[in-house]
């Protein structure tokens, strides 16, 4: 059987994560709470929102505004229509690996994931297997999502790559049992990503979508039995 891609969406398949880190800034900011969407995002990047404002609501020891998030949901959805877009290189990969069996396994609600693929055409490289960590009991980098995503596809967990952007995603797909490839070819990437990647296990970095399906190959060689088609 040949191995299941399972992929992250925000920084790896769509550009949105300063999309959506720019919301952030705009509404923790006048709370008390100040910092650039690049400084959010290098603090909470492959966190769930509801856990990052958590967090930060802890961090400032007062109680979160009733309606905040949905708030926050109102403003990054009109983002997305509007704004959203694919990182560079990623139909073209994607239809380079159309023989492979492909997932998705993102930390974004049901309804955001499927409105950030099907607003940038990529929904149809993966349905029906599009699944969000509002379906497990744990976000990442707990493995729940990818050995969710792998069971209701039909692979064992390693029988599966994962593709993703931040060392949460990293640590959740290597507890998962998974071998694991980092991108850092969203606009989000920082210079140290790369080694942050790598630090939290994945076995290969690229930083371009042109690279992935020769990276997702060579990862391939190495696993028992796997490689066709």
């Amino acid at each position: 059987m040949a191995p299941l891609v399972i992929f992250d969406c925000d920084g790896v398949l769509v550009d949105s994560e300063l999309l959506e880190h720019g919301v952030d800034a705009e509404l923790l900011g006048p709370l008390g709470y100040a910092a650039s969407p690049q400084e959010l995002l290098q603090r909470f990047v492959g966190i769930a929102r509801t856990d990052m404002y958590e967090a930060v609501f802890a961090e400032l020891g007062r109680e979160m505004p009733r309606g905040l998030l949905d708030e926050r949901e109102k403003r990054v959805w009109q983002r997305c229509h509007s704004d959203l877009r694919t990182v560079p290189g990623v139909e073209e990969a994607l239809e380079a690996l159309r023989r492979r069996p492909k997932c998705v396994a993102s930390s974004s609600i049901p309804a955001k994931l499927q409105l950030k693929l099907e607003s940038t055409g990529l929904a149809r490289h993966f349905a029906p297997y599009v699944f969000s960590t509002a379906l497990v009991a744990r976000g990442k980098p707990a493995p729940d999502i990818y050995l969710h995503a792998a069971q209701a596809v039909g692979h064992a967990a390693n029988d599966c790559i994962v593709v993703e952007d931040s060392p949460h995603g990293i640590a959740g797909a290597k507890a998962a049992g998974m071998r694991a490839i980092g991108f850092t070819g969203g606009s989000h990437a920082t210079p140290s990503l790369a080694i942050e990647l790598r630090l939290a296990g994945a076995v290969l970095v690229v930083d371009h979508m042109d690279d992935l399906p020769k990276a997702i190959e060579s990862v391939v060689v190495e696993m028992p039995g796997a490689g066709y088609p």
